[in-house]
């Protein structure tokens, strides 16, 4: 019998290659598996993607091998696949892949993007994000610091009135997001961000840290805020991750914060997953957010 190499319309390539070997525990994934996952998980994960420039981490040999970012749209590239014109500081304006569709994720997927790392901000404005991204890095193994810190960052934005939302981010933390109205641009919003990390770092200065050299945190804890510029990105909802076991970044409620690791879910946990509960974040797009007042209130805390 004929294996079935076509998925969301696109043929796939050597589609027995492994990307990620088999672990201690988990089987291999091919190429085809992967633009398989993609494909199943498209319906929730593409409202995270649509009219957002992508960045692509492309492994072709798989994790073990050599990867590389491709920013620009590369010229062999079939036109359903949308793009968009972006101008940043290194390299001026360019086109970068937009991915609005099923079929154009699992063509990235063929492609061996592992990863799509989008933008904080659409075509609608890209000079005005429409996310704020917090995101928590611990320095040392463990969870019980990346958890409390996470939590930490959840009630102080909600003391801010601000409504949040939290996932895994398939490696080592977590990222807390906030909804935005595109009201400011990235630096507004970016210096917001790190007033928040400046005042739970006085808090908290044993667990938290604003020190992005690794050999300057000790076992604190990262509260990244440099994702909030211009250009940035983040690992959306549902990405896959280029680590062992292929783990996914998923959304999860805040009570699940303490049962759920950064890496517990991979390409086969998350469809059981979806299978029996709804997306924590389905109600993401309806609650955009102004930061007048917060950035009001932090200032207050700050002082």
């Amino acid at each position: 019998m004929t294996k079935q190499t076509r998925v969301a319309g696109i043929e796939v390539s050597k589609p027995d290659k492994e990307l990620f070997p088999r672990t201690e525990d988990k089987k291999a994934l091919t190429k085809l598996g992967l633009a398989e996952y993609y494909a199943d998980v498209a319906t929730v994960m593409l409202p995270h993607l649509r009219r957002r420039p992508v960045n692509m981490q492309r492994l072709p040999d798989g994790i073990t091998g050599p990867s590389f970012y491709e920013k620009k749209l590369p010229s062999h590239f079939p036109t359903f696949v949308d793009s968009i014109e972006v101008n940043t500081s290194e390299s001026g304006p360019q086109q970068q892949v937009v991915v609005n569709d099923q079929r154009s994720l699992v063509y990235l997927a063929n492609q061996a993007c592992i990863t799509p790392h989008t933008w904080l901000s659409t075509s609608v404005d890209l000079d005005r994000p429409d996310q704020l991204i917090f995101d928590l890095d611990p320095s040392v193994p463990g969870l019980q610091a990346v958890r409390r810190a996470t939590r930490l960052v959840g009630e102080i934005l909600d003391d801010l009135g601000l409504v949040t939302y939290v996932k895994t981010t398939g490696s080592r933390g977590y990222h807390v997001l906030v909804p935005l109205r595109r009201s400011g641009g990235f630096d507004e919003v970016r210096g917001f961000a790190r007033s928040v990390a400046e005042v739970l770092v006085r808090r908290e200065p044993d667990l938290l840290t604003l020190e992005a050299r690794k050999n300057r945190r000790g076992d604190r804890v990262l509260v990244d805020v440099q994702r909030n510029g211009y250009g940035q990105t983040a690992v959306p909802p549902y990405a896959v991750r280029a680590r062992p076991g292929a783990p996914v970044s998923v959304p999860i409620t805040w009570d699940e914060l303490s049962r759920v690791r950064p890496d517990q879910h991979d390409v086969w946990s998350v469809k059981r997953r979806l299978a029996r509960r709804d997306d924590p974040w389905r109600e993401l797009r309806r609650s955009p957010q102004g930061l007048a007042r917060a950035r009001e209130r932090v200032a207050k805390l700050g002082s």
